[in-house]
C-alpha cells in the first residue's frame, strides 16, 4: 500500500520510494530510506499534506510524494 492509503497514528516500514530522483535523494538525506520505520501523524485531506515522524523528525509531504512511497504495517 502507499503512504497516502495509511491510517493516522499507525506505524509503517518503508518498502520502496518511487518519486522523482531529485526528491528521492532529498528524502534519503532526511532519513526516509527503504526499511525505515515511520509513523503517520496527521493527514490534511483538503490540501493533501501528510505529516510523518521519521527518526525523531517531523516531515510534511505532499500527496504526490506520499503516493510514491510504498509501505507495510510495522508489527
Amino acid at each position: 500500500m502507499t503512504l497516502s492509503e495509511g491510517k493516522t497514528g499507525a506505524s509503517y516500514i518503508v518498502e520502496d520510494v518511487t518519486v522523482d530522483q531529485r526528491i528521492s535523494r532529498r528524502l534519503e538525506a532526511l532519513g526516509l530510506n527503504d526499511g525505515t520505520q515511520i509513523q503517520l501523524l496527521n493527514q490534511k485531506r483538503n490540501k493533501g499534506a501528510f505529516i510523518i515522524m521519521v527518526r525523531g523528525t517531523r516531515l510534511a509531504l505532499g500527496r504526490k510524494i506520499a503516493d510514491g512511497i510504498t509501505v507495510r504495517e510495522a508489527s
